[in-house]
């Protein structure tokens, strides 16, 4: 046997215990001990953080929480006029001094952090575990002006930033094609 080939199985014993020099490190450090490959942790609801794609993706029931007679049923025609599919609108038993407050649950996080940006970031998000549906809720306040233009909701949402999930869940696998 030749120097030459004597070197490269030298060379190549030493890259090989290297190697497993530094799987053995990464194990052992690992950080990740408690994250869970495919589901949630327990006791973890799983959430959808997917931006719809198309206003016509996303139902909306808008309350009025003001004194003003008729303020949802305009909203509502407004989000309806944007493509929104709306449901009928009712008067929220509790009256709001925001300008909204956006009521969502683990199927719809992505979808209300894109219609906070209605509100230019103003609405407060309220999030329960507890709602089934894929419904939004949207309660007028009394600090209600307007909905944001096109434009105003594109420079909302880079200033809101990503849905990111609630405590307590999880993010939910993407849907297929998404």
């Amino acid at each position: 046997m030749g120097f030459t080939r004597l070197r490269a199985y030298l060379v190549f014993g030493v890259l090989a215990v290297a190697a497993a020099v530094a799987v053995v490190f990464a194990l052992v450090k690992d950080s990740q001990g408690g994250a869970v490959a495919g589901g949630c942790p327990a006791g973890a609801t799983m959430v959808n953080l997917t931006l719809p794609t198309e206003a016509d993706q996303v139902k909306l029931r808008v309350l009025n929480g003001t004194r003003t007679p008729g303020l949802a049923d305009q909203v509502s025609n407004e989000f309806k006029d944007r493509g929104f599919v709306t449901q009928p609108t009712k008067d929220s038993k509790k009256k709001v001094t925001d300008v909204a407050v956006i009521q969502y649950g683990p199927k719809t996080v992505g979808a209300a952090q894109w219609i906070r940006a209605y509100f230019l970031g103003d609405a407060v998000p309220e999030y329960s575990a507890e709602r089934t549906n894929d419904v939004i809720d949207i309660v007028i306040g009394s600090k209600f002006r307007s909905l944001a233009t096109f434009t105003e909701v594109n420079q909302s949402m880079a200033q809101i930033g990503v849905p990111t999930a609630p405590p307590g869940t999880c993010v939910a696998p993407a849907p297929k094609g998404a």
